[in-house]
């Protein structure tokens, strides 16, 4: 998959849940990516570089990184 696409959906998603607050958003995007990401997307987004997402995305990704190992 294309990272930009995957970055710009993160992102997307994180800025739907923004207003719960940061660790309510990140919770809530981080279970969004965990149920509804297949794994080629999820193995994807956690190979590339993750500069191109917002605080909230970049959050829920690196807690979905945790959750891989």
């Amino acid at each position: 998959m294309d990272l930009a696409r995957l970055h710009h959906m993160a992102n997307q998603i994180a800025r739907n849940f923004a207003v719960q607050g940061d660790e309510a958003a990140i919770v809530a995007t981080l279970d969004h990516l965990k149920l509804f990401w297949d794994p080629r997307m999820k193995a994807a987004i956690l190979a590339g570089d993750r500069s191109g997402l917002e605080p909230i995305a970049q959050a829920a990704v690196e807690r979905v990184a945790g959750i891989q190992k």
